[in-house]
Formats: C-alpha cells, sequence, structure tokens
C-alpha cells in the first residue's frame, strides 16, 4: 500500500525523523536515485548558471502544465 501525504516543509525533517522510528515501514535506501539521473540534474544545474534568463517560474511552469491538460 501506498499513501501521499502533504507535509510542511517545516515539518518533514521531524515527521521523517518519527517515521524512520517505525519498524513496519520501509524506507528507500539513500542511493535509490540511478547515476544517470544525478548527472542529469548536475548538468541542468550547470546549464541553469550559464544562462539563468532561461529559468522559468515554478508558478509559470504549473499554470502552462495545467492550461495544456486542463487540470
Amino acid at each position: 500500500m501506498k499513501i501521499t501525504l502533504d507535509i510542511q516543509e517545516s515539518r518533514f525533517s521531524t515527521f521523517l525523523a518519527f517515521i524512520k522510528t517505525l519498524d513496519y515501514v520501509s524506507m528507500p535506501k539513500e542511493d535509490f536515485i540511478p547515476q544517470w539521473q544525478k548527472d542529469e540534474v548536475n548538468q541542468r544545474l550547470e546549464d541553469l548558471k550559464k544562462h539563468p534568463e532561461k529559468a522559468i517560474d515554478f508558478d509559470q511552469a504549473m499554470d502552462d502544465i495545467e492550461k495544456k491538460y486542463d487540470l
């Protein structure tokens, strides 16, 4: 079973510490992100540093996605 929770960012570390104390909850290992994905993120961060003018505001990106998919 999977459960999705919406937790305030300021409370996330406390919540995660509590969850880790429960013996019936499984948590992925720290290295669950594949190397190719880490490389892609690092490349995008480098591109952003070189061309910050190409960055798109998160709220604007979400608005564009919602309009595109009628959400």
